[in-house]
């Protein structure tokens, strides 16, 4: 099998009602197939696949693994070159799976890509989940092209090249099976949120691009399964973002410093001072944090406070930071890699304050930045 589209479903039964058969029709010619792997869902999810549409394949895990845990379990179970992680609220129109599938046929560097992701409710709207491709901000603030905090483009044509970006949206990635196995994955203490952020920057430090192709094109609902306003999703933004950066930051800075400083012919001295940098930025962050924390408290948000509260508490439980010998056996192998991984998609600025100030006029300056 070419290609696997695989929806991971958690009690979205009247998503899939409405969307499966778009997902059906679109396959219909291709090397491709549809499987729901369902994450112990009570709402009859499975049942429903069972008697409208049984030419899906299904995948029953035994419990809610989260978005990470449900993937990893479900795609180990598929045989395909291709793997496409499809939210269960996703439109997909005639013909969005043929442009991608020729990218990574065509460009055998490109590791993942997706389509430009519009809003379901405004469709000549950008959606937010991840637009028309993400970066992160210096201090890992993820924003798109095509969404800028709460700011969201219309589409005009303005990102209709195609662009090699940090992260693509995990609503819709396709990715190659044999790097998601060779990589492990996507890191299961995530659970859901920026998953897919952690899953893209990890397989540019393995050599491979992320590749937003603009010909394919799948419309959002969004908040499917969390709403935006939920503590618990804030939590998990705030939480997972920290974790983003442990587990890339100091490899990615340690590229940076090899080329710029090239009098260091040592890698275990380049490796320790990388090591240093991305601990400092990740504490000025947590005191970003910290300071957003408090602002919540002040606008008597007291959800909100203890979720930031809570993601820093569980972020020191989950670290598992890697240290200066790590990161030098790392950046010795991958200088013998041939072409050396490089890191595309980091703004070397803060966001906010940009966009606070700046408003729309962010989106330009930041397209003339990368496209430098």
């Amino acid at each position: 099998m070419k290609t696997a589209v695989v929806i991971l479903n958690w009690n979205t039964k009247n998503y899939l009602e409405q969307f499966v058969p778009g997902v059906l029709r679109s396959l219909e010619g291709e090397d491709a197939c549809l499987v729901v792997a369902d994450s112990a869902s009570t709402d009859g999810s499975m049942q429903m696949l069972a008697e409208k549409f049984p030419e899906v394949r299904q995948i029953r895990l035994d419990k809610n693994y989260g978005f990470t845990g449900g993937y990893n379990r479900a795609l180990r179970q598929i045989d395909a070159e291709y793997y496409v992680l499809l939210n269960s609220d996703i439109e997909v129109p005639e013909g969005w799976l043929k442009p991608l599938v020729q990218t990574m046929d065509s460009c055998p560097d490109v590791g993942a890509c997706s389509p430009k992701l519009h809003s379901w409710f405004e469709k000549d709207k950008f959606e937010y989940a991840g637009a028309a491709g993400g970066y992160l901000d210096y201090f890992g603030f993820p924003f798109c092209r095509g969404r800028l905090m709460k700011m969201i483009e219309k589409d005009e044509g303005q990102y209709d090249r195609r662009a090699d970006v940090l992260w693509a949206t995990g609503a819709c990635l396709m990715v190659r099976s044999s790097l998601f196995n060779g990589l492990g994955g996507l890191d299961d203490r995530f659970f859901a949120h920026m998953e897919e952020i952690d899953l893209c920057w990890r397989i540019q430090l393995a050599g491979y691009r992320i590749r937003i192709v603009p010909e394919s094109l799948v419309y959002h609902i969004g908040g499917g399964t969390l709403p935006q306003t939920s503590p618990w999703k804030l939590k998990l933004n705030y939480r997972n973002n920290l974790m983003l950066l442990e587990n890339n930051l100091a490899k990615t800075l340690a590229l940076t410093i090899s080329e710029k400083e090239k009098g260091i012919d040592n890698s275990g001295k380049i490796a320790a001072k990388a090591v240093r940098q991305a601990g400092r930025r990740i504490w000025l962050r947590m005191v970003i944090d910290g300071l957003t924390g408090a602002a919540y408290l002040l606008m008597l948000k007291r959800d909100y406070f203890k979720a930031v509260i809570d993601a820093h508490k569980e972020f020191r439980q989950l670290s598992k930071r890697p240290g200066a010998e790590e990161v030098n056996d790392w950046l010795s192998e991958s200088a013998a890699k041939r072409p050396r991984p490089q890191v595309q998609g980091i703004y070397p600025h803060l966001i906010i304050p940009m966009a606070i100030f700046l408003r729309n006029k962010s989106f330009g300056i930041i397209n003339k930045y990368f496209q430098k």
